[in-house]
């Protein structure tokens, strides 16, 4: 195992490549796009209190995006719709999750005498908060990705290397960090920690819908009143579309009814997709996001327009939910 000042100067030596590479102060460009529960079943309740819980998720072709670069100085900005929503603090329980995040690698970098300089964060916040849809934790994915990018990595022949593992740190920070750390189709089961990739899973034209409320998922799991449900199940062999839309009707969202009886706009929100063509509509996560899914293009923009002509003041994303081939999960975008 190499002193710590070697794995130190083989850090520093990364860093400054990397920044040579793409000049200074030009920034990494990062998505951290919107996450959706096509399915999530609660399968039980830990004797801490957490929920274990058994989810299908996938992630769409948009969402938020975060630039990191290296600076003199750390700092955080902000911009996009949903700015103003933003907490640009890192302390308390609402604290910012990506300055959280900065914040906790650096600290375990430093535990290992490895250098990780001030950086620059800009976060251009497109997704609602508290929605559902994990757009906090795929912010704060996104940053412990671009940071051990641009502060380099603890070489992988290094036992030290485990100490970096960004699923564990991500999971001190929520339970949708590590499965946002994929960004890929996956089934998470426990509180969020145990991941496997799902295959075959196909891309979707998908429509996201937020009747404009914000929904505290403590809140939702303190009115579930069932607390065992039947494990989620799908079948193996699953080929088009319309076998996954038949094969997911068979599954739930154990926590859209305690959410819909908090906030009953969740329900319009459903039946709005359902009545502009969804194949399959159902809420996401804690809410108050629904989603539908569609089986083509054309009756998602057709449904996309129906909708916010009747609902203006609701918040609509058209986009593409992302399938098991690996290259659909590429997070990096160019500056």
């Amino acid at each position: 195992m190499p002193a710590a000042s070697d794995a130190s100067a083989i850090l520093a030596s990364a860093a400054h490549v990397f920044a040579a590479e793409r000049g200074a102060g030009v920034p990494l460009v990062l998505a951290a796009p919107a996450k959706i529960n096509l399915a999530l079943h609660v399968v039980g309740q830990r004797a801490d209190g957490h929920h274990l819980l058994e989810s299908l998720v996938t992630f769409t072709d948009t969402g938020d995006r975060l630039s990191l670069a290296v600076a003199e100085a750390d700092s955080f900005t902000v911009s996009g719709p949903f700015a103003g929503d933003v907490p640009v603090e890192a302390e308390g329980q609402s604290g910012n999750l990506v300055l959280k995040a900065r914040d906790l690698l650096r600290l375990r970098l430093t535990a290992l005498g490895l250098p990780c300089g001030p950086v620059a964060l800009h976060l251009e916040k497109n997704l609602p908060v508290a929605s559902g849809i994990g757009g906090g934790s795929a912010d704060a994915a996104a940053a412990l990705t671009g940071l051990r990018r641009i502060w380099g990595q603890v070489p992988e022949s290094d036992p030290d290397s485990a100490a970096l593992d960004l699923a564990a740190l991500g999971l001190s920070l929520g339970a949708d960090l590590p499965m946002c750390l994929t960004g890929r189709p996956l089934i998470a089961r426990g509180i969020g920690e145990a991941i496997a990739p799902v295959s075959g899973l196909p891309e979707f034209p998908a429509l996201l819908v937020n009747p404009g409320v914000a929904v505290s998922t403590p809140a939702v799991f303190l009115a579930l009143t069932e607390k065992t449900h039947p494990p989620l199940a799908l079948p193996e062999r699953l080929a088009t579309r319309a076998d996954w839309i038949s094969a997911l009707a068979k599954t739930r969202n154990d926590l859209e009814p305690p959410a819909q009886s908090l906030t009953p706009l969740i329900g319009r929100a459903r039946a709005a997709l359902w009545d502009a063509g969804a194949a399959l509509a159902r809420m996401s996560g804690s809410g108050a996001t629904c989603f539908g899914l569609f089986l083509d293009r054309e009756t998602r923009d057709l449904a996309a327009e129906r909708i916010r002509n009747a609902h203006p003041d609701w918040y609509l994303l058209p986009c593409t939910t992302r399938g098991s081939d690996p290259a659909a999960a590429e997070r990096t975008t160019t500056p």
